[in-house]
Parts: C-alpha cells; structure tokens; sequence
C-alpha cells in the first residue's frame, strides 16, 4: 500500500515536497512514479526513479525545478517541488511497479507500467 502526503498550498515560487510511503514492503526493487492530474486533463507523469539503478526520469514541464529520491530506509520516495507555476497545480499521485519487462515495454509515463497506486495528494499554486 502506499500513502501520499505533503501537498498543500503555496504561491507561484514556492516549494513543497511530497512523500509517497510504502507501508508492508520496501521499495528496493521498485520504480516509483509521481503523476499529476489537473482539472479536466489527463493524467500525466512527471516524474520516475528507479531504485534498482538509481535512475530518474523527469517530464519536460518540470525539469530543472522537480527532484525525485528515495530516503535511504527505501521506504519512502520524496519529490521536491521548487519554484512551482500555476500550471502545476493538480492532484499527485505515487504509484509503484516491479515489473521491468513491462517498463522497458511500456516506458515509465504509462500508468499500466505500475501495480499500486496511492491516494492522491493536492498541490494548489497561486499566482
């Protein structure tokens, strides 16, 4: 099960950091996605890492301003949120896959790439 917290309110410059945690397993083997959805718009993916290599993965609209990393217990995996805009107001959501064959398949951005989901948390930025 995972459990996103950390959204909140803040204006256009601000930041917030987000945590997604796993509670009855570790995320060792995982890659832990945050995706974003905004009123009337599809879902979106904006950020990945792979805890297996380490590796991330970042959207375009956020680049430069998001950071993804995971706490070193491997139970929780954060995202940065800085110099937030308008535009990334939405509900976050964590997710959580193990299955590499459908990753390397699928890509990271696909929400069929992952098998759990945690609730979604809001993130309100004004301008």
């Amino acid at each position: 099960q995972l459990q996103a917290s950390g959204g909140g309110s803040v204006q256009a410059g601000g930041s917030l950091r987000l945590s997604c945690a796993a509670s009855g397993f570790t995320l060792d083997d995982y890659a832990i996605g945050w995706f974003r959805q905004a009123p009337g718009k599809e879902r979106e993916g904006v950020a990945c890492i792979r805890n297996a290599d380490g590796s991330t993965y970042y959207a375009d609209a956020v680049k430069g301003r998001f950071t993804i990393s995971t706490a070193n217990t491997k139970a929780t995996v954060y995202l940065q949120m800085n110099s937030l805009k308008p535009e990334d107001t939405a509900v976050y959501y964590c997710a959580a896959g193990d299955n590499f064959l459908r990753m390397i398949r699928w890509g990271v951005w696909t929400e069929a790439t992952y098998d759990s989901w945690g609730q979604g948390t809001q993130v309100t930025v004004s301008s």
